[in-house]
């Protein structure tokens, strides 16, 4: 009996041709594809640190700028923009320290810089203040009001919504509207001031929920009203229902 050779596809044939133009072509770029020096002290390029240093200095660093203005860094040191490096706002310095008289920092003057941070986003932390720029006071650049140094308000705020917007807006639609934000949290005077430091309390248990909603309530009200010894009694209320937009579950 004839045996019948194999004969192999003729695309195997044109694949593998390309596959060696592939490979022999990477094989002739790649040392032109490799920095000089890569490899020579592990898996980094030894002329690196080099080029680093002979960068030219932009930036001096916040401790640069006590040596001149320590009034405006005892001043911030004391502000709620303390871990902030005066470059943030002022722009790279290291040639202001170089020729001070002939190179200047800059200040921003315009409205640009600030809502960087304090524009109102629903992110950001509780209590962190925030504005939305396209309403407040649009035609005032914000240092013209705030201090940069030390940016406590100018007035101190009438009420919550100064600073809780969020939970403003949502307590606005809730059946919660109509009540005081105090009558929930015990709120200090200096909490307008420094609100991180003198923080507001919240209810502890399900009692102060059914002063409103518990069946033997005596409040003048429509609220809904439920059994306090039946209804989920291993739960306080706000584990299921959200205070400022209580609707139910």
């Amino acid at each position: 009996m004839t045996k019948v050779k194999a004969k192999v596809p003729e695309q195997v044939w044109r694949l593998a041709i390309l596959a060696v133009i592939v490979i022999t072509t990477f094989l002739i770029v790649r040392p032109m594809l490799i920095p000089k020096g890569f490899g020579e002290h592990g898996h980094f390029r030894s002329g690196a640190l080099d080029d680093a240093v002979d960068r030219d200095f932009k930036f001096a660093g916040k401790s640069a700028c006590v040596e001149c203005h320590d009034d405006m860094t005892d001043m911030l040191a004391a502000g709620y923009h303390k871990k902030l490096s005066c470059e943030v706002c002022h722009g790279p310095l290291a040639g202001h320290i170089d020729e001070p008289e002939d190179v200047h920092p800059t200040f921003p003057r315009e409205r640009g810089l600030c809502p960087v941070c304090h524009e109102y986003l629903s992110a950001r932390p509780t209590g962190f203040p925030q504005i939305v720029s396209q309403s407040h006071n649009t035609l005032k650049a914000c240092i013209s009001c705030h201090e940069p140094h030390d940016p406590k308000p100018p007035n101190v705020p009438e009420n919550c919504s100064a600073c809780h917007g969020e939970i403003s807006r949502s307590k606005a639609v809730s059946h919660h509207t109509d009540i005081e934000c105090e009558f929930c949290h015990e709120t200090p005077e200096l909490h307008k001031t420094s609100p991180r430091e003198h923080r507001p309390s919240k209810p502890q248990d399900r009692n102060f929920c059914g002063q409103c909603h518990g069946r033997a309530a005596t409040t003048d009200t429509a609220a809904p009203r439920i059994d306090m010894n039946t209804h989920e009694t291993r739960y306080v209320c706000w584990q299921c229902h959200y205070p400022h937009l209580p609707e139910a579950q």
